[in-house]
């Protein structure tokens, strides 16, 4: 017995409820597999919960919920044995319970998640008080206390105010639209440079005010970006802006997302041969400089198809600008035309100028990063449902039904981070599962499930929100852990540790909740979504009209049923359209929405 104990191990096993006895429970992994767990006289069981509700212990209740066809995790040790492996229960979460299969398909359970964020957030960079940036820190540690070094990056603000912007459209709560709206004003006094001779407006990387005087950070201050200007600092400045001007039109943030879009144009397209390059020099403005180093006359994944869900769609969805339309058409054209690989499952995500693959750049090497194909594939579904082509719904699919096999874990649930592009697609550093992944899974099979009305995608979906809601939430300080252990269990070293970092701000836990509570409650449950606005008087918006699809959704699906301003019943709009007409004001409006899904859900 002392040689077995020797080499046990601990492990999450995932999977369906097959059937049971007093001692034992079989399961059948996400992959087929059947799995027999021994359960113990300590077993403990719980149900899955969201951020801000107590623990829900069902252990003197265990029989009751061990019902087949049940999704669950369990986790404990494991034994080898001569006939194999002898997996342990010593603990359970059960996904659903009797009066809903999987707990995060319930009614606000995604908004709740998002006001907690929110919340979260509010109180670690301001607490309870006054919302001042001045005291805004780029760096969060895990219960919200801030980092003594006082460096305000541009994007992590912004991914803020994206967050916040969201979190005030599901919900209407003012407070979260006050942090919006201050952080912009922020960004456009402190973080902006207009350059008048060029007619462009770019963004700093940040300020550094260590010591009471701020310093501006012109270039980029992270390693693979270092004394550059990457595309994609300039793409996530435009994130959070735009999804506040969703909501109010205001008309200063639309001159400076006029002013990026130019300069995106000017200095970073290739009007020879498509696409973005991923940086331009400071001095010159130029992607073709020698002190640009490994990233001189380069394109990459973030600097073509990140426009796309950082800040084009909801551009596009704000005003219905036929040129912003273009624009996203000419994006993913190039993804379709440049990224698929026929060697690989996976796109290719680095190029030269003349898009010969670069597959020597620094860390990437000839590596894939499992999210990146996920977020092509959900977002090349919503340019179907904007343009539809043949080419977007075949990359989009083949990506989907591929992805599975190669980057997720069917054992435990979840889905993996960095692997070898060639077979058999080791792990490159480690195999802990970062959340912004397990956000690109859920969208990437929830979008299509939506959109294809595909069982097998909404399957995928549910089992990759499963492991995020069981795994992600930290339910003791709040906010969403960065990474987890391949079994679930947090990672909590060095900047992984952080709720706030160059990597992490409010921006990928607030998309999912925002995009799940559409697809879930319109496209899969057919229920009908509230949304808020807060248009001002003087709001910039094309022929007047306040936009609210939710996204860019398949055609018909989904009508505008309601419209109070001000709390009156409002007339003025077009139902399939998704737009109102506001009326003349002198003082700003909350305009609140509720679409109806039309027809079967998916």
């Amino acid at each position: 017995m002392g040689a077995e104990i020797d080499h046990t191990f601990s492990d999450t096993t995932a999977g369906y409820l097959e059937d049971h006895d007093n001692r034992t429970i079989r399961l059948r992994t996400m992959d087929g597999r059947r799995v027999v767990l021994h359960l113990t006289d300590t077993t403990s069981a719980q149900l899955l919960r969201n951020l801000g509700e107590p623990y829900r212990d069902v252990t003197g209740r265990l029989a009751e919920h061990l019902r087949p066809g049940r999704l669950l995790f369990a986790y404990g040790p494991v034994y080898p044995e001569q006939n194999g492996l002898r997996y342990q229960a010593t603990s359970l979460i059960f996904v659903g319970d009797d009066a809903d299969a999987h707990a995060f398909e319930r009614p606000g359970w995604w908004t709740a998640q998002l006001t907690e964020l929110a919340r979260f957030y509010r109180r670690a960079q301001f607490g309870t008080g006054e919302i001042d940036y001045a005291d805004y820190r780029t760096e969060i540690r895990l219960g919200g206390d801030k980092n003594g070094r006082h460096v305000q990056e541009t994007d992590t603000i912004s991914r803020l105010v994206y967050g916040m912007s969201a979190a005030f459209m599901l919900t209407g709560d003012e407070d979260f639209l006050t942090v919006a709206d201050r952080g912009s004003r922020y960004l456009r006094d402190h973080m902006r440079f207009v350059d008048t001779d060029e007619n462009v407006t770019y963004w700093y990387h940040g300020i550094d005010v260590d010591g009471g005087r701020e310093r501006k950070l012109f270039t980029s201050e992270f390693d693979d970006d270092y004394r550059a200007i990457p595309a994609y600092e300039q793409i996530y400045a435009l994130a959070g802006l735009v999804q506040n001007y969703r909501i109010t039109g205001d008309p200063a943030i639309k001159q400076d997302i006029d002013g990026t879009m130019r300069l995106f144009e000017r200095f970073f397209a290739d009007p020879a041969r498509g696409g973005y390059y991923s940086h331009i020099d400071p001095v010159e403005l130029s992607p073709h400089h020698p002190s640009l180093g490994a990233n001189r006359s380069r394109k990459n994944w973030n600097s073509v198809g990140d426009h796309a869900p950082a800040y084009l769609f909801n551009l596009y969805l704000a005003t219905g600008d036929e040129q912003h339309l273009r624009m996203l058409e000419h994006t993913f054209d190039m993804i379709v035309s440049h990224f698929p690989d026929r060697e690989t499952p996976f796109v290719q995500e680095r190029f030269h100028a003349d898009w010969s693959p670069d597959r020597s750049w620094g860390w990437q090497q000839d590596r894939a990063v499992v999210g990146h194909n996920l977020k092509i594939a959900w977002n090349l579904t919503r340019m179907g449902a904007a343009k539809p082509k043949y080419d977007y719904q075949r990359l989009a699919d083949t990506l989907a039904r591929t992805m599975p096999e190669v980057g997720r874990d069917a054992h435990r649930g979840g889905w993996y981070d960095l692997v070898r592009r060639q077979a058999p697609h080791d792990f490159v550093w480690h195999d802990r599962k970062a959340w912004w992944q397990q956000e690109q899974a859920i969208l990437a099979y929830l979008v299509l499930a939506g959109h294809r009305r595909d069982r097998e995608f909404l399957t995928h979906g549910r089992e990759a929100a499963a492991f995020y809601n069981a795994f992600f939430l930290d339910h003791d300080e709040g906010g969403v852990y960065f990474n987890v252990l391949a079994t679930g269990i947090p990672y909590l070293m060095g900047t992984e540790r952080l709720k706030g970092s160059h990597s992490m701000s409010m921006y990928h836990s607030a998309e999912l909740a925002y995009l799940a509570t559409v697809y879930t409650g319109l496209l899969v449950r057919g229920e009908p979504l509230d949304l808020w606005f807060r248009p001002r008087a003087d709001a910039d918006f094309p022929d007047g009209l306040l936009r609210v699809a939710p996204d860019v959704l398949p055609a018909g699906r989904v009508r505008l049923d309601q419209v109070l301003i001000d709390g009156e019943p409002y007339r003025d709009f077009d139902a399939e359209r998704m737009a109102v007409r506001l009326p003349d004001s002198e003082s700003d409006l909350t305009v609140q929405v509720r679409l109806t899904p039309t027809g079967d859900p998916s």
